[in-house]
């Protein structure tokens, strides 16, 4: 017999499984890069002001839509605060090889990546990128990838080195992985540009892998003074993390042994004054700027000195290793948990450290958004909005059961709102001063959707790793079109000239308000049509049919009782849609006069006055008779089945009559016997003449 081959079918089997295999560990998990004061094009279609870089960032991950966001931030010279920018973009040229970024100052625009590595860290992002740019000769291994997400994964799979730093071609799809990056001593490392060749740091490294050798803080040696160096970084550094010591060395070991992001340097403005804050931690270095040292060079000091102290700089310096050490293996970054509390506390996203677990609930008001929590057991703290802790805040004293009204308008909780959704962040504080990592950060939004009937809302904490996420749908009440009379009664059959009220209406005990435009009349039996409100919410012709006003939540319009010539039945039929709150009216002009009616939306702002076409098309039918039409009265009443054909749908569709099958096979057999009639009549003719014998001239 002899030994026996594979057959294909078992190679192919084999091939799948593993391929199979392979996709199910390694899901694609959501990563960040991030570019220091470079700017790519974009579609933004979200802004908020004075959200914190992390927060930022956070949003733009838990958005299904945004795929970029850039953060900007100036600050103000009459307060010492940072005054931020936030914006999310669903389209972003950042992907294109051949796209050029802008230079722009205190910037960082992050990407969002799907990286299939279970080393994927949890920090805010994963890798530094540095665009048209690269280090010669300090390869460790290069590969070829498809993509640029494949190589990154490439650098946080390996495990052979400590990858630092990974180089990317797009045109020939190499991948180059190196030990090595921007701050490594002891080797020639210089920048060289390199069209279609982007630069990548990796940021998931521990505090310890920064570095080959050991990681120091110093002084920069880089030719500024060492003052204009740390006015600089106190003015356009962004502050990561902010605390007060009591000396130096606690705030240089507060950024040796930071987790939440790898610590590049640090801010020490001296000894405790009261309870200011005297360290501040960041994430950037002068390496990390595009311009390096001259960045200090070239910052002019501000013009209001305010009299804080300056302080002193420290970075990272990378010593020099002294032989060959063994590189540990890459490290996943989880969170850390107590190893006292029980495993039901350890593994719900909702309790904390200390053992508190809390049950969060949102009811989304009319005016405000109510924020409930119950607590396993008494809490002692306080609630308050991110930003707002003065302003909007609650003193929670021994209790398991305690709630925080958000404000939707004006300053005092600082609430958010884009067309229809209302967002912000609340913070569970155990103590009344400091935060500690045993607080809860919940990103809060209510959403209004006025294109549909369903209300939302969704809550995700910021820093947990898990999203919360919870959703309600109270219904919104559906409009309904009635036609009263004189005495408020609800009338199917009028005579012209009546004085008649056009109702368009919702229950009273709802925070909605509606608008109605595109109001039509129909002839039920005819294709007339008459537009009697325009898409502005306009009246046409106010002598006919006057403008919409408000009464409680209904719209209202007092005309008299009209019809068309050739048809008794008149058919209205409007498009209504709901807005948050009572809706503005729409400014008419009518000649030298100027009408409100009631049929535009209320106007948030321009960015966010947006109008959708999924308005809800409403439809009602009267009958309308001459006078002394009583008998006509009864014999249309009469034909009520007739009627009901129109009212069972909420739309009219007028068709152009069509002619029959047997109408068109007549006409056809018609036509082809015409043509045979022609052309018998001129080959008889012809034949006739071509058998005459022509007469012979003498």
């Amino acid at each position: 017999m002899g030994s026996s081959k594979p057959s294909i079918f078992t190679i192919y089997k084999y091939s799948i499984l593993l391929l199979c295999g392979n996709a199910a560990l390694t899901l694609g998990r959501v990563a960040f890069e991030k570019l220091t004061e470079l700017d790519y094009r974009g579609n933004t279609y979200y802004t908020v002001k004075n959200l914190s870089l992390y927060e930022c960032q956070g949003w733009c991950r838990e958005e299904p839509d945004c795929q970029a966001a850039s953060f900007s931030f100036v600050l103000n010279p009459l307060t010492p605060i940072q005054e931020t920018l936030c914006q999310l973009q669903n389209e972003t040229s950042a992907n294109n090889p051949a796209a050029s970024p802008q230079r722009s100052v205190n910037l960082y625009y992050m990407v969002k990546l799907q990286i299939r590595s279970e080393n994927v860290c949890l920090r805010p992002w994963a890798f530094e990128r540095v665009p048209n740019k690269m280090i010669r000769g300090l390869d460790n291994a290069l590969i070829y990838t498809s993509t640029k997400e494949a190589c990154l994964a490439a650098c946080l799979n390996e495990h052979r080195f400590t990858c630092r730093s990974v180089e990317y071609n797009y045109v020939t799809l190499q991948c180059h992985l190196s030990d090595s990056d921007r701050r490594t001593t002891g080797q020639y490392v210089q920048f060289v540009d390199a069209q279609g060749v982007d630069y990548f740091e990796n940021l998931c490294l521990k505090p310890n892998q920064g570095c080959k050798g050991n990681r120091l803080f110093q002084v920069p040696r880089i030719g500024v003074a060492d003052d204009k160096v740390a006015q600089y970084a106190s003015l356009h550094y962004y502050v990561d993390k902010e605390l007060q010591v009591t000396n130096e060395a606690a705030c240089r070991l507060a950024c040796e042994i930071e987790n939440e992001f790898l610590c590049r340097s640090f801010l020490y403005k001296g000894p405790p004054i009261g309870a200011q804050y005297n360290c501040q931690l960041f994430h950037l270095d002068h390496k990390t700027l595009p311009d390096g040292p001259s960045t200090y060079l070239n910052a002019e000091r501000p013009l209001i000195d305010d009299g804080q102290r300056i302080g002193s700089y420290y970075e990272n310096y990378c010593e020099k290793s002294v032989g060959t050490s063994h590189e540990q293996l890459p490290v996943v970054f989880d969170t850390t948990d107590d190893p006292t509390l029980n495993n039901l506390t350890r593994n719900d996203i909702n309790c904390d450290k200390t053992g508190t677990c809390y049950d969060v609930t949102v009811h989304c008001k009319d005016t405000r958004i109510a924020v409930q929590v119950r607590t396993n057991k008494p809490f002692n703290g306080r609630i308050y909005a991110l930003g707002r802790s003065e302003t909007c805040n609650i003193d929670v004293l021994n209790s398991d059961l305690f709630r925080l009204d958000l404000t939707m308008s004006g300053q005092d909780c600082n609430t958010q709102s884009v067309t229809g959704v209302f967002s912000n962040t609340v913070v569970l504080q155990h103590h009344s001063v400091v935060m500690t990592k045993a607080d809860k950060i919940y990103k809060v939004k209510c959403t209004y959707d006025m294109s549909s009937k369903n209300i939302t809302f969704g809550m995700m904490p910021i820093r947990d790793p898990e999203m919360i996420s919870i959703t309600s749908a109270p219904e919104a009440p559906p409009p309904r079109i009635r036609i009263l009379d004189t005495k408020s009664r609800e009338v199917e059959t009028v005579r012209i000239g009546d004085k008649l009220t056009f109702r368009i209406e919702i229950p009273e005990e709802t925070p909605y308000g509606i608008f109605a435009r595109s109001c039509v009349a129909m002839a039920k039996d005819s294709k007339s049509t008459f537009q009697i409100i325009d898409d502005e919410g306009c009246p046409v012709d106010p002598n006919i049919f006057p403008s919409f006003t408000p009464d409680g939540n209904a719209l209202q319009s007092v005309y008299e009782a009209f019809r068309f010539t050739e048809s008794y039945g008149v058919i209205f039929q409007c498009n209504v849609k709901y807005c948050l709150g009572p809706c503005e009216p729409a400014v008419c002009e009518w000649g030298r006069e100027s009408v409100e009616s009631w049929g535009k939306r209320r106007r948030r702002s321009v960015a966010n006055d947006t109008e959708s076409s999924d308005d809800m098309t409403l439809s009602q039918e009267i009958l309308v008779l001459d006078f002394g039409d009583d008998k006509q009265s009864q014999f249309l009443k009469s034909n009520e089945a007739l009627f009901n054909e129109f009212t069972k749908d909420k739309t009219v569709t007028i068709v152009e009559p069509c002619p029959t099958k047997t109408s068109i096979l007549a006409l056809g057999v018609t036509c082809c016997l015409l043509i045979l009639i022609y052309v018998s009549t001129i080959f008889c003719y012809y034949i006739k003449k071509w058998m005459t014998p022509r007469k012979v001239m003498g």
